[in-house]
């Protein structure tokens, strides 16, 4: 069989962002540092798992990516206030800012596949990995 190997650990496949049911296929169709890192594909390429289980599945992916936002806003904010000495609020604001834009497309596809892994559906199964 050609083609990347299966993931056994949920985790690791949640993390490399690979189709929940079968490990092996990619939930995006571009690189994130791509124009296009937001096209998902419509289903897995190796199983046929499709990936919205239901029209607008994603609003909720929002509230995930507000979540990451959050937590990237309050680590640098105690890094700052720690480590650079309560510098004037146009630092904190500008490192959040830029951390967020930078980090945009990560926090996009991992919102995304956090919500399809947890709401989605679909468990691993090994089955599929052995097409």
């Amino acid at each position: 069989m050609t083609g990347p190997a299966s993931i056994e650990s949920t985790p690791l496949a949640l993390f490399k962002l690979r189709c929940p049911r079968c490990h092996m296929g990619p939930l995006f169709s571009h690189s994130a540092l791509s124009l296009h890192f937001t096209e998902m594909t419509q289903a897995c390429l190796v199983c046929q798992q499709t990936y919205e289980p239901e029209p607008g599945f994603y609003y909720g992916a929002m509230y995930i990516n507000s979540g990451f936002s959050t937590a990237l806003l309050l680590a640098i904010a105690f890094l700052l206030y720690y480590l650079a000495d309560d510098p004037p609020l146009w630092v904190y604001i500008g490192a959040v800012a830029g951390a967020v834009l930078v980090l945009t497309p990560w926090l996009f596809r991992y919102s995304r596949a956090l919500m399809l892994y947890g709401f989605g559906g679909a468990r691993f199964d090994p089955r599929y990995a052995l097409r």
